[in-house]
């Protein structure tokens, strides 16, 4: 299976990011002809105040049925259909009850919802810059592991700052993930020192593939202050090989998942098996 993993620059405007969403997942089909495509986490709508993001934000069907959505979930249910391939939605802005959730929805070619994930794990923290981010203040807090089924692999579902909590992908591994998605928007200042060497150390535990859609440069926050998110968009091997890398900018990045060489690391290492404490 081959898996493409997209990077975006959006903004505040949710059309003008599904437009340049447009763009690019079309332009990789026509370069790479990807099996699956992974878009970077809240695509729709980064930065602004409150108000964008509520505005930006969708009510999603009922799990099961074929009733429509909002638009960003009708776009990625029709570039889905349109080639044929599976969309792995990175996340967009659920709107439920009076909560927000930051979730991922992924469809297969025929368009049909295989799974929806909501972040589990929440990013409350300061950056060596000063930077606070307080995502509970937006969004609540998913509690389910996720998988799902697309062709031969089986998908695990994670979002960015998940990528710091080695359980859940132990979780992903042990309900048989083979290739770990996570859409995210890495900050700068933290993506710099530990984008790379954590999405390694995830594939290296799991001895799975981890593909990882990110968001690139700046945007701004409802009071006009810019921040700036690292990119670098990458697909990671079994062993925790870089087999494909986006550089700056608007950009993918396409690998092929082997998993002739994931059943060889499993049985040459056969860590799951050899695990004590959790």
């Amino acid at each position: 299976m081959r898996v493409s993993v997209v990077q975006m620059n959006p903004g505040s405007a949710k059309a003008d990011n599904i437009a340049q969403a447009e763009g690019l997942i079309d332009a990789a089909v026509v370069a790479d002809r990807p099996e699956i495509l992974v878009l970077p986490e809240v695509w729709t709508c980064m930065g602004g105040n409150r108000a964008a993001k509520q505005a930006a934000a969708e009510e999603l069907p009922s799990p099961g049925t074929e009733a429509a959505g909002g638009a960003a979930y009708e776009f990625l249910r029709r570039k889905a259909r349109q080639h044929g391939v599976f969309v792995h939605g990175g996340s967009i802005l659920e709107a439920h009850g009076d909560r927000l959730y930051n979730t991922t929805v992924a469809f297969d070619p025929t368009g049909r919802e295989l799974a929806r994930y909501r972040k589990i794990h929440l990013f409350d923290i300061v950056t060596p810059d000063g930077t606070g981010y307080r995502e509970s203040a937006t969004y609540g807090a998913g509690d389910q592991v996720v998988t799902y089924q697309a062709g031969a692999v089986k998908v695990g579902c994670a979002i960015c700052y998940d990528l710091r909590f080695p359980e859940l992908f132990l979780a992903l591994r042990r309900a048989g993930a083979e290739l770990i998605l996570l859409p995210a928007a890495f900050t700068l200042q933290t993506g710099k020192d530990h984008w790379e060497v954590l999405l390694r150390a995830r594939a290296i535990e799991t001895q799975c593939w981890v593909a990882a859609a990110g968001t690139w440069g700046r945007h701004f926050e409802g009071d006009s202050t810019p921040r700036f998110t690292y990119g670098h968009s990458l697909v990671c091997d079994p062993w925790g090989q870089i087999v494909a890398k986006a550089s700056d900018g608007l950009n993918w990045a396409t690998a092929r998942v082997d998993q002739q060489l994931t059943a060889r690391v499993r049985r040459d290492m056969p860590v799951l098996e050899h695990r004590r404490l959790v």
